[in-house]
């Protein structure tokens, strides 16, 4: 009976990490935070694509006292593609604008992070918009690494 328990904690806790290690892809930018931020910004627009909002996390926390490394958040979309996801499952509306992670570690090495669009499809139990999902993954993917080289 023991190992019988043990094997299903095992498979739940193994299939958990696996899940959380699928959902976030990070590269590894050859600029700062502040020009790998420019870099997407201007690929961005330069798609047509309409970024809604730049966080600088890092400064915020400057004006409260705080120190953080660099840290930028860039939120971006194109309504045409994201109403479409919207349409297969409306609770994907919680994840979009989509968003980007700019930021440099404890090591000076600055990385970009955001979600996989398998992890938004598994979240949101979206069903019907494989095509747009992949897409949408493909576009993304050509930024971030336009951005990082």
């Amino acid at each position: 009976m023991r190992r019988w328990i043990f094997a299903i904690l095992s498979t739940l806790v193994f299939s958990t990490s696996a899940m959380a290690e699928d959902s976030l892809i990070q590269l590894e930018s050859h600029f700062n935070v502040e020009e790998t931020a420019a870099r997407m910004e201007q690929v961005l627009q330069d798609k047509g694509i309409t970024v809604f909002a730049r966080v600088n996390h890092s400064d915020a926390a400057h004006g409260v006292g705080m120190e953080l490394r660099d840290t930028v958040l860039l939120m971006f979309g194109n309504p045409k593609i994201g109403s479409r996801l919207m349409q297969c499952q409306q609770s994907v509306a919680i994840d979009l604008p989509l968003k980007v992670l700019i930021w440099k570690d404890a090591h000076e090495k600055v990385w970009v992070s955001y979600n996989a669009f398998s992890y938004l499809q598994h979240r949101h139990q979206i069903e019907g918009c494989d095509a747009t999902l992949s897409k949408m993954q493909k576009g993304l993917d050509t930024i971030v690494k336009l951005s990082v080289n």
